[in-house]
């Protein structure tokens, strides 16, 4: 009897963190391929579970693409040097991403660069490269 309840509060255990494992997954997204795409921000959403950046950018043939691009939670991002006021409509970018396999406008922030020159990276991959010495 103690081994079967044993057994099946393990086997509950278990079960019941899948989902949030499989929450963090990179499945969606072409990990193998990075675009640098220049764009103007459209809405910075600061916010739990992830923060959502927006921007328009044009594709190869010259459409104008919104583009929905998406990092780790405000906790984290603010130890890198992002705040809630990074970013604001208007704001000039350019934008390194990891695209989603879809092809879809939708992807993960490698890096952003600002208008005055600051770089904000994720921490995932290589960092930014830095300045050059003055």
């Amino acid at each position: 009897m103690r081994i079967t309840f044993a057994f099946l509060a393990v086997v509950g255990l278990l079960s019941a963190t899948q989902p949030l494992a499989a929450h963090h997954g990179a499945a969606s997204f072409d990990t193998e391929k990075e675009l640098t795409l220049k764009g103007t921000v459209t809405e910075w959403i600061w916010a739990n579970p992830h923060c959502f950046l927006k921007f328009d950018a044009k594709d190869d043939t010259g459409t104008v693409r919104n583009w929905v691009v998406e990092t780790q939670n405000p906790t984290d991002m603010s130890r890198r040097g992002w705040a809630r006021l990074s970013f604001k409509v208007g704001d000039e970018v350019t934008v390194t991403l990891q695209p989603v396999k879809s092809g879809a406008p939708v992807g993960r922030i490698r890096s952003v660069v600002l208008a005055n020159g600051e770089t904000l990276g994720t921490g995932g991959g290589a960092p930014p490269a830095a300045a050059p010495a003055k």
